[in-house]
Order: C-alpha cells, then sequence, then structure tokens
C-alpha cells in the first residue's frame, strides 16, 4: 500500500475527529475543521479545555466520543501525539493522520499493527484541496 493509497482511503472516510481543535479561528486546527466541516465531512472536536468548537460539542478526549470515530486527526506536539494515536487504537478508529511536521515512529508502527491506515506530516486538508479542489 502506497502513501497515496493510504491518503485516499482516509479521506474517503467521513468522520473525523480532530484531536487539539482549538476555538481560535487563526489556528491551523481550527481552520482545517472548519473547511473539513464546510466540505461535508462529520467533525468531532476534541480538546479538554473546550465545551464547543465552530457550533460543535467538544471532548476532553476520544475515549468519550460517544460515536464511532473513522479517523483522528492529530494537531499535538509529538510527545503527546503516542498517547492519542494509543487512544485511537482504544477506540476503535480506522485511521489516523499526523498533521504537518508530525512523525511518531513507534506509534505510527502500532497503529498499523492494529490495522489502522496512517498518515503521517501532511496536512488534511491540503491533500482533499489538492484532489478535490474546493
Amino acid at each position: 500500500m502506497s502513501v497515496s493509497d493510504d491518503i485516499e482511503r482516509l479521506l474517503k472516510m467521513r468522520t473525523v475527529a480532530v484531536v487539539g481543535c482549538s476555538p481560535d479561528p487563526k489556528r491551523p486546527s481550527n481552520q482545517i475543521a472548519r473547511y473539513l466541516i464546510e466540505v461535508g465531512y462529520r467533525v468531532i472536536p476534541v480538546n479538554p479545555n473546550c465545551a464547543e468548537v465552530l457550533g460543535e460539542k467538544c471532548y476532553p478526549d476520544l475515549a468519550s466520543v460517544p460515536e464511532p470515530i473513522e479517523v483522528v486527526n492529530v494537531f499535538r506536539r509529538s510527545d503527546e501525539a503516542a498517547a492519542v494515536v494509543h487512544a485511537a487504537v482504544k477506540v476503535g478508529a480506522k485511521g489516523v493522520w499526523l498533521q504537518d511536521g508530525l512523525r511518531v515512529p513507534e506509534a505510527e508502527a502500532e497503529a498499523r499493527r492494529n490495522g489502522l491506515t496512517v498518515v503521517a506530516d501532511d496536512c488534511i486538508m491540503r491533500q482533499h484541496l489538492s484532489r478535490f479542489g474546493r
């Protein structure tokens, strides 16, 4: 399976939990979550410091999300990302997308061992735009 195949697979999944989703419209996590909503994805914000982001109920962690999650889009520092990937495996997510600049080889390997599709060090919005435009 190629990186391009992994990207295509994750972009076809429609429910995305955005871990580290900020209420600040200047932050990339907010801009990307807003874009995903605008193009038809179900976005679930995950941030322990917020009750709501972009008009959606915000959950403190992945384990608190009461519905199935397909993709976990990670906006956390690399030292926190491994725990998020581990939580994605535990909640039965189908894929993990680590945003630009984020690589956590051991966590990526754990996700793949557990059957998750992984894209790392890339932007879900940029990849969507390059394939489908707006």
